[in-house]
């Protein structure tokens, strides 16, 4: 099979292994172009994105310069800095995405030794200026990305820079930092893409906490205190909760009484994480596996968006078998090592932190209450009406673009045509006159659930073609999708449009967009093509408020 994406690695060094590791079969697959830094820029087929990893000598002659202890001035220093920006810029701004690697120095250099970071020309004090001015240019251009070499040296240590690799082959570093480069630059690759995970899926017993709170009680649970394991938990908890601050949700699965295990949470006075915190829970002694599928279905997330983490490792097998697209690391079995291996995991790596996920967490709680007004109301009519949503429309804007395109590249489900598009790439395509591009903020008397859906549209003369039309599974069931179609149908009628056509591009994913389609009478279908009649009026649905005023007038049509 092709790979997935088509890369060049750019360097001043062998970095050989480095491409070795990235041909690797391991998703996302790449086929590695090689260029020498400073040679003319020409691909043998057009790349998906690059990466530029150079030496801060070898690029920057100030630099050099510096490290004979000649007197260099920031200001040739930086000079030197903006030529390289330079470079990048003009010569790898057409791929994708780029990521530019930091400049380092091995451990052994020692410069001024304690002098380094105070004195002006010392050799880590001149790397910090150098690293942050490039860091500070390259973070205004669009995709993007400088990732952070020293920490997979602090992660190799002593091994990571042997000079024998240097003068035998011109390699600068031991194959693991190689490895470990490799694996950070498919996790960039894989946020890139939206793949990051979006909810982790805990254990209790051992896992959340020390001790089994069916036998011993919850004053007796291993947590905080003055105790080695006691802390672990504690920290352990308190990175989960940070997490949780920058967007990934949490829920629970756990072979438990769910009463003892809810007091548990709510009354030992160290417990970081409560009952609120988590935005779902199977607290039950039915098989795991059943349990996360249940609760993934009332999430309306796939497989692929949940980590499961549990330090059982029969728990752990069972998932990994029945749940295959659940991402399952291997844990731990010393309770001390727990936050480490949260924070090292790749799988929640992402590029953009937006408003609406540093409140997911609310949303999803909102949402339960939601459904359970649901379960008490007469109807879908009435438990809409009861709900008074409102929906603003509004174009697409520097101020929202970070967002919808996150939405455009994450969604899977209720997303027409799933094209994927980096932020500058939506930009300069919505730009086009003949593109029409609005995002739908939705909100209710129970909470704000932000910006969740997308539509757009092509025109050419007298026809329309709806591109995107996307949906987050936040709000499914809520009819927000009947007004985003009827919204472009009236949209349509107005600007003089007699054909609008919705092309479906089935993936194993998007059935959901297929059977709204295929619900509307007002739709004619040929395969996957669905073409609106006009003779049919789009019938709205009720109890739901436009809040844009220009919107607003074309509800009313």
């Amino acid at each position: 099979m092709p790979p997935d994406l088509q890369g060049l690695l750019v360097s001043d060094f062998t970095a050989d292994p480095l491409a070795a590791f990235l041909n690797l079969p391991e998703w996302p697959s790449c086929r590695m172009q090689t260029l020498r830094f400073g040679e003319p820029c020409v691909h043998e087929t057009p790349v998906d994105f690059s990466v530029i990893w150079t030496q801060a000598a070898g690029t920057m002659p100030a630099f050099g310069r510096v490290l004979r202890f000649e007197n260099v001035t920031e200001e040739e220093l930086l000079a030197d800095c903006d030529v390289f920006i330079d470079t990048v810029r003009k010569n790898f701004s057409s791929s994708r995405f780029v990521f530019v690697m930091s400049w380092t120095l091995p451990y052994f250099l020692r410069g001024y030794g304690p002098l380094d970071l105070r004195q002006a020309g010392g050799w880590r004090r001149a790397l910090m200026t150098v690293n942050r001015h490039v860091i500070d240019a390259l973070s205004k251009m669009p995709n993007t990305y400088v990732l952070d070499t020293e920490r997979w040296l602090q992660a190799i240590g002593e091994k990571s820079c042997d000079p024998r690799l240097w003068y035998l082959g011109k390699i600068p570093f031991d194959q693991a930092v190689f490895k470990l480069a490799a694996g950070d630059i498919k996790a960039a690759l894989g946020a890139c893409l939206g793949k990051s995970r979006k909810i982790i899926v805990l254990d209790l017993d051992d896992t959340l906490w020390g001790g089994i709170v069916g036998e011993c009680g919850w004053e007796n649970l291993r947590i905080g205190g003055h105790d080695a394991q006691g802390e672990a938990y504690t920290d352990f908890q308190r990175a989960l909760k940070a997490l949780q601050c920058r967007g990934v949700v949490l829920a629970i699965v756990s072979k438990n009484d769910e009463a003892v295990a809810l007091e548990a949470m709510e009354r030992h006075p160290e417990m970081v994480l409560k009952r609120g915190d988590f935005v779902a829970w199977r607290i039950n002694w039915k098989d795991k596996a059943a349990n996360i599928q249940e609760l993934l279905a009332q999430l309306n997330l796939t497989h692929e968006a949940a980590v499961f983490i549990d330090d059982n490792p029969l728990e752990r097998a069972r998932i990994k078998e029945a749940l295959p697209g659940v991402l399952v690391p291997e844990w731990p079995q010393n309770s001390l090592l727990y936050t480490k291996a949260l924070w090292s995991l790749s799988c929640f790596d992402t590029v953009v932190v937006s408003a609406d996920d540093r409140r997911r967490t609310d949303m999803y709680v909102q949402e339960r209450i939601r459904q359970d007004l649901r379960g008490q109301a007469q109807g879908l009519d009435q438990w809409l009406a009861s709900l008074g949503t409102v929906v603003n429309i509004e174009p697409l804007s520097p101020a929202n673009l970070p967002r919808a395109t996150q939405l455009l590249n994450k969604t899977n489900q209720m997303n027409l045509s799933t094209r994927r598009l980096t932020e500058d790439e939506f930009k300069i395509w919505s730009e086009d006159p003949k593109h029409q591009v609005w995002a739908f903020r939705v909100c209710d008397r129970l909470g704000d659930s932000g910006l969740v859906g997308l539509a757009s549209l092509q025109l050419h003369e007298e026809r329309g073609r709806v591109v995107d039309f996307i949906l987050s599974c936040r709000v499914f069931g809520r009819k927000i999708e009947q007004v985003m179609m009827g919204m472009l149908v009236t949209w349509s009628r107005k600007q003089g449009v007699d054909r609008l056509t919705a092309e479906y591009r089935p993936t194993q994913k998007n059935k959901p967009c297929l059977e709204f389609l295929c619900s509307h009478p007002g739709f004619l279908r040929r395969e996957y093509v669905f073409e609106w009649d006009f003779s049919h009026d789009y019938s709205m649905p009720a109890g739901i408020t436009v809040q844009d005023a220009e919107s607003a007038q074309l509800m009313e049509m």
